[in-house]
């Protein structure tokens, strides 16, 4: 009985962690093409409007209902995205600070019309891990979820 429980739990986490797989050259093609449209908002947009202060261009990247969660400098972090822009735009920016700034993708994944951004970015004395889930409504990936992490130094 264990040996059976054990082969179908190993079967399911190895469904859940499979790829989606890619049938043929379009679908290829169509998610290299997404791959390559959200990372150039993250580059273009996000992290750039993170460092600048650029509360119009970060907010491009965003669904204006977009919820933010998790935790900075060890204290539950809720916001929505009219109340994290407003702060951005009221702080000085990395870039007038002074200050490092480095924002990088760590990975894209891609189902259909929604995909998940892992991302670095590290700014002032934070170290945030963030979760960003995409969708792609009208034809645009848009930021629809953010979740961090701050790791500390």
């Amino acid at each position: 009985m264990k040996f059976i429980l054990s082969s179908l739990l190993f079967i399911t986490l190895t469904a859940a962690t499979r790829q989606p797989s890619i049938k043929n050259a379009t679908d290829m093609n169509n998610y290299n093409a997404d791959s390559a449209d959200i990372a150039r908002i993250l580059t273009d947009a996000y992290f750039k409007g993170i460092y600048e202060g650029d509360v119009n261009l970060l907010g491009s990247t965003f669904y204006s209902g977009t919820l933010l969660f998790g935790d900075a400098g060890g204290k539950p972090y809720f916001k929505t995205v009219a109340q994290y822009l407003d702060g951005v735009g009221h702080r000085q920016s990395p870039k007038d600070s002074g200050k490092p700034f480095k924002g990088e993708i760590l990975s894209i994944e891609i189902i259909n019309s929604i995909a998940v951004a892992k991302v670095h970015v590290k700014m002032y004395e934070f170290n945030y891990f963030e979760l960003l889930s995409f969708h792609k409504p009208d034809g645009k990936w848009v930021i629809v979820n953010k979740m961090i992490s701050d790791v500390g130094q």
